[in-house]
């Protein structure tokens, strides 16, 4: 059976498959969680944990990094047992268990074995829940359906700082590093939430690929190994949100404040992730992962050169406009790729080619951060996203 359809038969609800939607319910509540902490992690590193630029820029991207070698095995696994499920619930509980145990950090090593506890169980459920989506959607619809699970895992950022800023508006009277303690306990609650969603409702489509692992011979693709390059350069550009708002920070705005540029970043990903993922589906996934790079780098030299509030708000929009193409479109385009029996193995190697060179750009962006200055940190990714721009130029259309 293709996925066309069962997309077609079963119950749909936005023009999308049921499955597809509760699993961007389970999104949205899982970060929502993640969110919550997401805005005050930069501050408790520098300010509560006392780390450096260099470790904290450091830590920021191996967190980043850290599920990437993570997703393609679980990816295969999934495929090779036909089970989705069983790996998209391990993968959000680890994480929520983490999250909520960063209220008992006391040192940079315990904030990392948490936060990779938490990126383990991302590199857990990534592959096989985007194999599942891929599995749940309509043949020529990947884009749609990716993209209403950007646009409510992004709902789910906005909503986050939000709820982070009246936590801490609440509890204003105490002290920073116990206020912080607080949002990270009460952030395993929607956590929690997504669990039963996905225990009882979500279904499990592996099951319906009959074939048996043959091979991963879509990756011997030249074509595909191209686009993994392009991928990897594109990584490298991609600096972590903190570096943002650290940005914020030097111009002189507040923690709060800076939640506030970040939920602004988030409702424009979320506004313009579903659109974004229609448009790919009609105009061509090639053009539109384009277009990304060249958003990127604008946003990157905004950032750079941020001085005022119009062009750090134009900045941060940017950045929300470039990450709703990036973290849609690749995904729908290698599920597009993807044999029916080894797309989890193919969603995977995307992943983890990403996730891979994310560490380094974090790392480089921390080291031009201490050696010069924030500007160069930006100026870096501008020019890995510009390169990312001109070979994406050579992969073949689809």
């Amino acid at each position: 059976m293709g996925n066309g359809e069962k997309g077609t038969n079963e119950r749909k609800i936005f023009g999308i498959s049921w499955n597809v939607f509760l699993l961007g319910i389970v999104s949205f509540l899982n970060d929502m969680s993640s969110e919550m902490i997401s805005p005050i992690v930069p501050s408790y590193l520098t300010d509560v944990l006392g780390e450096g630029k260099l470790i904290s820029g450091s830590i920021m991207g191996a967190i980043e990094s850290m599920s990437s070698l993570f997703k393609v095995a679980f990816g295969y696994v999934s495929d090779r047992f036909k089970k989705r499920k069983a790996f998209v619930f391990i993968g959000y509980a680890l994480s929520t268990l983490a999250k909520g145990a960063l209220a008992f950090t006391r040192s940079w090593w315990d904030f990392l074995t948490l936060r990779a506890l938490d990126r383990i169980g991302k590199g857990i459920r990534t592959a096989p829940r985007d194999a599942l989506i891929a599995e749940s959607s309509e043949k020529g619809k990947s884009g749609k359906s990716f993209g209403f699970h950007r646009m409510m895992d992004t709902l789910g950022a906005v909503a986050g700082p939000l709820v982070a800023i009246g936590i801490l508006k609440l509890l204003e009277g105490l002290p920073v590093e116990k206020a912080y303690r607080y949002v990270f306990l009460l952030s395993a609650v929607p956590g929690l939430i997504s669990l039963l969603v996905i225990l009882l409702f979500v279904k499990d489509r592996g099951a319906e690929v009959k074939k048996k692992i043959t091979g991963i011979s879509t990756l011997r693709d030249r074509n595909l190994q191209l686009f993994l390059a392009v991928v990897a350069l594109g990584a490298l550009g991609r600096y972590s949100y903190a570096f943002t708002l650290w940005k914020a920070e030097e111009l002189g705005y507040t923690v709060v404040q800076g939640m506030a540029f970040y939920a602004l970043f988030n409702t424009i990903y979320a506004l313009s992730a579903y659109p974004i993922g229609i448009y790919s589906d009609r105009l061509g996934k090639k053009r539109m992962i384009t277009a990304g790079f060249a958003v990127a780098a604008l946003a990157s030299l905004a950032f750079a050169y941020a001085r005022d509030l119009a062009t750090l708000v134009g900045a941060f929009a940017l950045y929300g406009l470039y990450i709703a193409i990036e973290d849609t479109v690749p995904r729908a385009y290698m599920a597009d790729l993807a044999k029916d029996y080894e797309k989890g193995t193919i969603i995977g190697a995307y992943h983890t080619v990403f996730g891979l060179f994310v560490l380094p750009a974090s790392v480089i962006a921390g080291y031009l951060w201490k050696t010069y200055s924030l500007t160069y940190s930006f100026l870096f990714s501008a020019a890995m996203n510009l390169l990312a721009l001109v070979l994406m130029l050579l992969v073949p259309e689809r």
